[in-house]
């Protein structure tokens, strides 16, 4: 029944080898990797909003005019952060994200910060976008009978996690033709609210800005005040959000078809070009028309009131549905992403390995399962407000991006370097020798572990980007982003650090320390494994032994079992006497079913079965310091799983105890019962 409803909602599995034919087209690949960041336009205005509204509410009202310099910064330094990012595909084509580059070029401890930073902006992420995407649904039913919908934010919000999830279980491609739809349709239908507002805005006219009452929402923490600095770079540091989910793309650069680089670069490209023009015209209208962030309706929903009116007033909901969409989609970069991330970190052994392992699909099912989980935690958590989520939102990848563009600046150097040395060694006659691996990674130790790591492997590939002729370029461009992306940083910690941001700046390092705990383990447990200093192979006495608690055809089979794998006729069954009456009648049957094996007869004064035959096990372990000690036991399995419950679980109980005793063996002997 439960493979039933697997295959149901995940779909046939797939073998192994049609992994390549899981590639994305550069149409598709937009779609799933750029939702989260095109989407953020449905929102990053709004935050700017929620900041600057602090100081109206104070009785500054033009302070809402600062939204468009504001808004022309960040688009600067969205400029600046894909350009740095379009260095960064083409010199990793098999996966650039910050985790691989930081940790390659910084060192490990860099490389942990940054992973520990993506996948905490990756849980931030699906649950700042479902939040968002629920709130323009919301917003659109305000004033009809399905008003009620804003009181249930939450469950709305986790129905939209779990289809995510199940989309993206059902595989990549499938996941990519489920999304491309709505982010098209969202970005057409953005970009002709922004032109037809402004043509409107021009030719009609504005209309007077509503005036600002008690509905008017301000942003998490902030209190009435006058335009300062400080809030300038608060509303500044909310609008950043814009840039969350530029670094998808070179982060999945493998899921292009080939050639992966380029197709992933010419993606960048158009996603960059498409926020900016998004982003510029959203905060431009704002402007315009004087629009001020409410509480239950969006900034968005309050441009398409005021712009379709009449018999055009049905483009309104059609704007809000494909907002709603994009927002609630935008989740899917996360669900592309953090999976992936964590399989290169289970790769390297700071992450369970489960999380490598690849499902039916040929997705990492462990790490989209755990995301949707974690996700799911924070909406309940922060209630499904947007607003609130916000001031953790961008901490982590600002830091990633700040890791990453300076790992650049170190690969460009070494790059560098090793053509300067090439070229030395070439002029001296003197041939180059190879590097012990083909990428400068060290081998896993482990055999497992590194099982198809070749996939994420960073293999140099030279070309019009990566050319050494272009390394100054190369070194400036992406060193102005570190630069950049380190005063962002800076900026958001100091004004976001008492609303919220103190809880991704201690998580962070909480994280690495776990990576750094579970890789100790790893390694621990390599070593203690390794065959290296292992004495030659000698034969074990194996003892055996059967706790029983009667005589029926279970523990019969049991018997016969334990004799079969004991070399010198040493089983014992083994009794636990709690009722005198019922150990004589035993012994009288045993001279007839024991098929003559010894029967040891524990005493229990005190009723317990357990710690008798823990007792006499580890006397045997004792007399015999090198040999093991197999304890087989019978156990009947009803033909229906609720019947189990009717019956005694003490074999559960003993193996539980058993478990971590040294060279004690435990086998199960099923007796399987009929209807």
């Amino acid at each position: 029944m439960v493979m039933s409803i697997k295959r149901l909602l995940v779909g046939s599995p797939l073998r192994t080898e049609q992994a390549a034919h899981e590639r994305l087209s550069k149409k598709t690949a937009l779609a799933v990797f750029s939702s989260d960041a095109l989407s953020s336009t449905a929102y990053a205005t709004e935050e700017i909003l929620l900041v600057l509204a602090a100081a109206v509410a104070f009785g500054q009202a033009n302070a809402f005019h600062y939204v468009v310099p504001i808004s022309i910064g960040i688009a600067v330094l969205l400029v600046i952060v894909a350009t740095s990012y379009r260095q960064t595909i083409h010199a990793y084509p098999t996966g650039g994200g910050a985790y691989i580059v930081a940790k390659e070029n910084l060192g490990t401890n860099a490389g942990l910060v940054a992973g520990a930073s993506l996948l905490v902006d990756y849980v931030l992420t699906v649950s700042v976008s479902i939040a968002a995407g629920v709130a323009a649904i919301t917003s659109m039913v305000q004033g009809t009978r399905f008003a009620w919908l804003d009181e249930h934010k939450v469950l709305l919000c986790l129905v939209c996690i779990a289809f995510i999830a199940i989309a993206n279980l059902r595989g990549v491609r499938e996941s990519g033709a489920i999304f491309a739809t709505p982010t098209y349709a969202f970005v057409i239908c953005f970009l002709f609210m922004i032109g037809y507002g402004l043509v409107h805005y021009f030719t009609v006219g504005g209309v007077a800005p509503a005036p600002v009452g008690n509905e008017m929402a301000v942003a998490e923490g902030y209190k009435f005040q006058p335009v300062t600095v400080f809030l300038l770079l608060g509303a500044f540091s909310n609008g950043c959000a814009a840039l969350t989910g530029i670094e998808a793309i070179s982060n999945g650069v493998p899921a292009f078809k080939k050639p992966e680089a380029r197709n992933a670069s010419a993606t960048l490209v158009v996603m960059a070009a498409l926020l900016t023009v998004m982003f510029l015209g959203t905060s431009v209208m704002a402007w315009l028309y004087g629009v001020h962030p409410k509480a239950n309706e969006t900034v968005i929903s309050q441009f398409g009131r005021i712009i379709f009116t009449g018999t055009f007033g049905w483009f309104y909901y059609v704007v809000q549905v494909t907002t709603a969409l994009i927002l609630v989609l935008a989740a899917n970069t996360s669900f592309a992403d953090f999976p992936r991330l964590s399989s290169l970190l289970a790769r390297d052994r700071f992450l369970p390995r489960q999380f490598a392992n690849r499902g039916d699909k040929l997705v990492f099912s462990n790490g989209i399962v755990i995301l949707a989980i974690f996700s799911s935690v924070l909406v309940i958590a922060f209630g499904g407000d947007t607003s609130r989520l916000i001031p953790l939102y961008a901490v982590g990848v600002f830091l990633s991006f700040t890791l990453s563009q300076a790992g650049m600046v170190r690969h460009w150097l070494a790059e560098r370097a090793k053509t300067r040395k090439s070229a030395e060694a070439a002029a001296a006659g003197v041939p180059g020798g190879k590097e012990k691996n083909e990428n400068g990674r060290k081998p896993l130790p482990d055999a497992m572990l590194a099982a198809d790591d070749d996939i994420h492997i960073s293999k140099f590939v030279e070309d019009e980007v990566t050319s050494p002729t272009n390394w100054k370029k190369s070194i400036a461009i992406n060193g102005l982003g570190a630069v950049a992306t380190f005063v962002v940083l800076c900026v958001f910690i100091v004004t976001k650090f008492i609303h919220g941001a103190w809880i991704v700046v201690v998580i962070i390092p909480l994280l690495v320390l776990m990576f750094r705990s579970i890789h100790k383990h790893y390694v621990r447990v390599a070593k203690q494994l390794s065959t290296e200093g292992l004495v030659q192979l000698h034969e074990i006495k194996n003892m055996v032994v059967v706790p029983i608690s009667g005589i029926h055809r279970g523990v019969i089979s049991a018997l016969q079992y334990a004799k079969s794998i004991s070399t010198d006729g040493g089983v014992k069954a083994v009794y636990v006497d709690l009722d005198e009456d019922a150990t004589n009648k035993l012994q009288q049957k045993w001279e007839r079913w024991g098929s003559g094996v010894e029967l040891v007869v524990l005493q229990s004064p005190y009723r317990s079965l357990t710690r008798p035959l823990l007792r006499y096990i580890d006397q045997l372990r004792r007399e015999g310091s090198d040999d093991f000690v197999t304890v087989v036991l019978p156990e009947f399995v009803p033909a229906r799983w609720w019947q189990q419950l009717l019956h005694n679980q003490s074999s559960l109980l003993l193996k539980g105890s058993l478990l971590f005793k040294k060279c004690v063996v435990v086998v199960s002997v099923p007796y399987h019962l009929e209807h």
